[in-house]
Formats: C-alpha cells, sequence, structure tokens
C-alpha cells in the first residue's frame, strides 16, 4: 500500500544542482532530524527543479559524520553530499517500516512543497 507524504531533503546522491537522489528525514519529538528513507532516482527535470531549491549543507549539519549504505546488504557507503534541510518534498511512499522506523523502500518523489515548512512535516515515527 502507497500513500503520499512529506519528507525534509537532508542530503542528496549525483550534483546538488540537479541530483538523483534524495535522502530524506523527518525530525523526532526531540528536534533531531533523522533519517526515514530515500528516493528511487530522480528526473534529470525533476532533479533540476529540486536543485534549485537546494543550498549546501553548512557546518553542524545534523548528518555530520553519517555514512548511509549504497544498497541492501552492502558494505560500501554511499557518496552524498549534505544540504540544508530546509526542503520539503511530497513524496509517495510504501507504508512498510524497518525495525528502526525507516521506510523499508524508497520513495518516489513528486515535487517540491514550496508552501509548506520543515516545522509542518510529519514527526519520525508518525
Amino acid at each position: 500500500m502507497r500513500e503520499t507524504t512529506e519528507a525534509i531533503v537532508g542530503a542528496v546522491t549525483g550534483p546538488a544542482a540537479s541530483p538523483r537522489g534524495l535522502l530524506l528525514g523527518r525530525y523526532d519529538d526531540q528536534g533531531r532530524l533523522q533519517y526515514v528513507g530515500r528516493t528511487t532516482t530522480v528526473a534529470r527535470a525533476t532533479g533540476n527543479t529540486i536543485g534549485s531549491h537546494l543550498t549546501p549543507g553548512e557546518p553542524g549539519h545534523p548528518w555530520t559524520g553519517w555514512t548511509f549504505s549504497a544498497g541492501w546488504g552492502t558494505q560500501s557507503a554511499l557518496e552524498v553530499h549534505l544540504v540544508q534541510p530546509d526542503v520539503v518534498m511530497e513524496v509517495a511512499i510504501d507504508v512498510a517500516l524497518d525495525s528502526a522506523g525507516r521506510w523499508r523502500h524508497p520513495a518516489r518523489a513528486h515535487r517540491v512543497r514550496t508552501d509548506t515548512g520543515v516545522d509542518q512535516v510529519p514527526l519520525f515515527g508518525e
């Protein structure tokens, strides 16, 4: 079962000006940005649109020092670029969660939600 929801872009794969994938997060009830999942590969035109809203991550980014797995069951780390966690995306998700409360399957990026602030995104675990 899939549903549409919002998440915050915290990092990208590929160039930040035209990302190929998005790493998504939501704040928890303690105010920490938690990783919830990543998207499938985004189309180049969609990536260009998203990239125009992104700014590079600043020192003290919530995910500084984190590593992300390149794939299920692999030891390889994914090369990511941190971005300021101030862009909200509408995504389609499979409602299945893993044991950490993250989306089990990749999300599908729909659109940037310029009308929605990060404080309006559901909390991690909701």
